[in-house]
């Protein structure tokens, strides 16, 4: 019997959803929202490292959608 204990990695996946497609503005990844030098160097990266980028993304995400302008509301306050 082979025990795969071997091949088992305690590492933090790659949030990768290959959809990767860069923000011009915001140089993030539009599907995982890391930067073009954080996906290049993932494999290199130690877990803490990782789990650093890992845990700001959320926030990243924020910073590629459309800011809102105020619609009707807005308008009505530049008035």
């Amino acid at each position: 019997m082979t025990d795969d204990v071997v091949w088992s990695r305690a590492e933090i996946e790659s949030p990768c959803k290959k959809i990767c497609l860069m923000h011009p503005q915001a140089d993030l990844c539009m599907g995982c929202f890391r930067t073009r030098y954080e996906i290049a160097g993932w494999s290199r990266m130690t877990p803490d490292q990782r789990r650093t980028v890992m845990d700001e993304l959320p926030d990243r995400e924020s910073e590629t959608q459309p800011k809102r302008r105020g619609g009707r509301d807005g308008r009505r306050q530049r008035q």
